[in-house]
């Protein structure tokens, strides 16, 4: 993770605030996705960090 994606840690540990712009910047950096891949997913299965992590073949945070 690169340092000024460090600088935008998320507010919340365990959820993704898909309508915040740093939140998802941070996890769609984190997952190595678009925010449209995000979006998608985070719709598909809910907001919960270990869950869209499964969902795109991740390990959670």
């Amino acid at each position: 993770m690169s340092a000024s994606q460090d600088a935008l840690k998320p507010r919340f540990a365990e959820h993704i605030d898909i309508h915040c712009p740093d939140d998802r910047a941070y996890w769609a950096g984190h997952f190595g996705v678009s925010g449209e891949e995000l979006r998608s997913a985070v719709k598909m299965v809910g907001s919960r960090v270990s869950t869209v992590a499964a969902h795109l073949g991740h390990q959670a945070a």
